[in-house]
């Protein structure tokens, strides 16, 4: 059912970047089949108000597109050939494209490193993790590890695999690929198999074009191609001129698009798996991307595989079967013995379902066996650098307890969402001092955030001949303008006289230069406030909170730094022992955020060093020291930055800061644009069933928001509501709430609110609820209900 609409009296110049934001966000994509949205009755300044009369008629939603008992959207896949040559974007589908796109890195994916590919196969698939706009679940499964991985397979055994779109959001923030899957399988799979292989190029192509189509339109990477049935001499004669098309094709319409093929089916047609590339198989490899081997190989099958590969070694993804199914070499605890011989012949590798740890080891110490797992595989997982800015975290992992919104907690109750994880840092556990009795470790906190639903955390000990400790965070390949202002939200546990500090180690093309560190809004006999030129319109509101106390002991502290041809290289946490202190120090420390922010519409660039550098900032630290070619430029208005050194003597310089929020001046002159086009459609009612006696009755709204918004400027958009009254008399609406009511949080421009509990309207009177569109900056404040987008439903029983 649908609400009801009628005129429209925004002022030309609201109406006019309405439509410049629709514009530019259908520029980026296939258009949709669209819904309507529902009749209008006014439209102000202010707000879109709709008219609805109450109705218990049926109004079924799509069931692909929606879960059947609660009208929630979910994830799909799609379960036959049919299937997948009918599909056309729809407006539905829009809950499922990914708001991020794949970040910058380095090194890309395309240099010959051998890489580290993640395979996610979990209790056949679309989980807890199909709910686009999150669940209720008390022990989710979550991976947190992406800066060890290069590209995340969604795989499940339905013929098209497309990845729930909170794994694509997770993944691209941390420059990871994601990849949906393909899979023919048994007598059904053969006849698939038969209907688009065994005939002309234009079937196979037909399928092709399409599984392209989807890839671009949902905004994931590529395909892992499953054919696990036995193929005619025809079909597999196509097989490779399927692949190499598919390929182009992918190629073309997505950049830095891959197409692996899975060790099955060998040239003849036979399935037989060969656990390695040889003469039998190769024409697929030499046919897309990459090539996926089966898992009971053994180091003879690698030895023989390094001619075979020759130059694309680092395009052999060897399986290692995490549940260590079959004659397998490690797996479960023991899949580092697996990658220790995997790395000895440089070829890549493919870690099947190392989920491992939640479906067969105790949920209540997930957490700890992961790290575990990870851990003993750190040293054979060659890390990437975040390279694309503005970067921020709050270390959320997409789940929690509760819910808390810049230090103020709004929600009690578990829940968990992907598309809310935030870019996670390096993990490990170090050991300190001569006997090794100091140590700390980076842990996942979800018992205390400053946002989202986890923080983290960091624990050790200090030994007493040891002064300090860094701990790196993240790896860092990024340029930075001449001006930066950082921030710090951190809190530390208990008693404790250690300090907190960030290190960034920068490199510089020889002109690299720091003009100073000014602290903002605290105190200080070395640094000074840098006051802006400009008025600071948001910078007002981002600085306000700097160098004070916080809610429930968090400390945010900010600084303004000028930078002059640098680039930045790694983000560490240091802690230090108080002057003079001969003890053992321990301390316990949560960092709630980070964030670095550059200019948009950076310009490229390059240099060169032809000789290290070192600049004096403090008596005695080095800040800079670099050597090499240093190169940026502007993507999607975002800023990529590369360097590749040269040999020269002295180690990466320290620049000494505090932890840490890095944010660019004109990114917070800048003013944010505001939502527009706010509409209601889809509404659907139905009775609640309640234990309040009384009246007023109970119903149960449930509704999709669309609206118009350009979403590069966002970490997402946070939906909230009012619910009041109106008898239609002027003067007589009942007080609303001073703070509307949270609902959850949307990354992309629409919401499905479901069952939101409203009181039924009595015969002659309306009742009004008001939705808002709160967007949330990717600096880091909260922007005034002035700047939200609202919408409001009037709705009446009906004569």
């Amino acid at each position: 059912m649908e609400a009801a609409a009628v005129t429209v009296t925004r002022s030309a110049a609201r109406r006019r970047r309405g439509r410049q934001l629709q514009e530019e966000q259908e520029e980026q994509e296939p258009r949709p089949r669209r819904r309507r949205p529902g009749r209008r009755i006014k439209d102000d300044e202010e707000e879109t108000v709709f008219r609805e009369v109450v109705s218990f008629s049926p109004d079924p939603l799509p069931v692909r597109y929606y879960d059947k008992d609660t009208t929630k959207p979910v994830s799909f896949y799609l379960s036959s050939l049919e299937e997948l040559l009918a599909w056309t974007p729809r407006m539905e589908d829009g809950f499922n494209v990914a708001l991020e796109p794949l970040a910058c890195r380095q090194p890309p994916l395309s240099s010959q490193r051998p890489r580290t590919l993640l395979c996610h196969d979990m209790m056949g698939g679309y989980l807890d993790d199909r709910f686009i706009q999150g669940s209720v679940v008390q022990t989710p499964y979550a991976f947190y590890h992406w800066q060890c991985i290069d590209v995340f397979v969604y795989f499940s055994h339905h013929s098209v695999t497309i990845p729930p779109v909170g794994w694509t959001n997770a993944a691209h923030r941390h420059g990871v690929c994601v990849l949906g899957t393909f899979i023919t399988e048994w007598n059904e799979g053969g006849r698939l198999c038969e209907a688009f292989l065994a005939g002309d190029e234009h079937s196979y192509q037909a399928v092709a074009d399409r599984l392209v189509q989807i890839a671009q339109f949902f905004r994931f990477d590529g395909w892992l191609i499953n054919i696990e049935n036995s193929l005619s001499l025809a079909a597999v004669g196509n097989t490779p001129p399927f692949l190499r098309y598919l390929t182009t094709q992918l190629h073309r319409q997505v950049p830095g698009g891959l197409v692996l093929w899975y060790d099955s089916v060998v040239q003849s047609g036979q399935l037989k798996w060969q656990d390695e590339l040889n003469q039998h198989n190769r024409v697929f490899f030499d046919s897309c991307d990459g090539f996926f081997t089966n898992y009971n190989w053994r180091e003879e099958h690698l030895e023989r595989m390094l001619g075979q590969a020759g130059e694309r070694r680092a395009d052999v993804y060897v399986g290692v079967d995490v549940f260590a199914r079959g004659n397998v070499v490690g797996g479960r605890f023991d899949t580092d013995k697996s990658l220790e011989l995997i790395r000895k012949h440089g070829f890549s590798v493919a870690l099947f379902a190392p989920g491992w740890v939640y479906e067969c080891l105790e949920k209540k110490d997930f957490f700890q066996n992961q790290d575990k797992f990870w851990g003993r595989l750190e040293r054979y997982l060659p890390t990437h650098s975040i390279c694309s800015l503005p970067f921020v975290t709050s270390f959320c992992l997409g789940m929690g307890a509760r819910r808390v919104c810049y230090g103020q907690e709004e929600a009690v109750g578990p829940w968990y969402h992907l598309s809310a994880q935030e870019i996670q840092p390096l993990f490990g556990e170090h050991r300190l001092g001569e006997d090794g009795r100091g140590w700390v470790k980076t842990h996942c906190c979800l018992e205390d955030a400053w946002h989202g639903g986890s923080s983290l955390l960091v624990r050790g000990v200090i030994p007493p001949e040891v002064g300090n400790v860094a701990v790196r965070l993240f790896s860092l390949q990024a340029p930075v303008p001449p001006k930066i202002f950082l921030s710090m939200v951190y809190k530390l546990e208990g008693p404790t006289d250690v300090t907190v500090a960030l290190e960034l180690t920068t490199g510089d093309a020889s002109s690299c230069h720091i003009g100073g560190i000014s602290v903002l809004n605290e105190t200080s006999s070395r640094h000074s406030l840098r006051p802006l030129r400009v008025p600071p319109t948001k910078l007002a509101r981002w600085v306000g909170r700097c160098g004070r106390q916080l809610s429930r002991g968090w400390v945010q502290h900010c600084y303004e730094v000028s930078l002059r041809g640098c680039l930045l290289l790694d983000l560490l946490v240091c802690f230090s022992r108080p002057p003079g202190s001969r003890e053992e120090e321990s301390f316990t420390c949560r960092l709630g955020e980070i964030q670095v922010m550059l200019p948009r519409g950076a310009q490229a660039g390059l240099a060169v060093c032809p000789a290290g550098v070192g600049v004096e900032a403090t008596p005695g630290r080095s800040l800079l020291r670099f050597c090499g070619e240093l190169g940026w430029r502007s993507q999607g208005g975002e800023m990529c930055g590369w360097a590749r050194p040269l040999p020269a003597p002295g180690r990466p310089t320290v620049l000494s800061l505090l932890p840490c929020q890095v944010v660019d001046a004109a990114s917070l002159l800048a003013p944010l644009p505001q939502v527009e086009t706010v509409t209601i459609s889809q509404v659907h009612w139905q009775p609640a069933t309640s234990e309040r006696e009384g009246p007023p009755a109970l119903l149960q709204l449930s509704c999709t928001l669309h609206w118009s918004f350009l979403l590069s400027q966002v970490r997402c958009f946070r939906i909230h509501y009012w619910g009041g009254t109106s008898d239609g008399s002027p003067g007589r609406e009942l007080p609303r709430p001073e703070m509307p009511t949270f609902l959850g949080l949307a990354f992309a421009t629409q919401y499905r609110i479901v069952d939101l509990l409203v009181e039924a309207a009595e015969p002659g009177q309306d009742r009004r609820v008001e939705f808002l569109v709160e967007p949330v900056p990717k600096e880091g404040f909260r922007v005034p209900q002035a700047e939200w987008g609202r919408a409001a439903l009037l709705y009446s029983a009906p004569a």
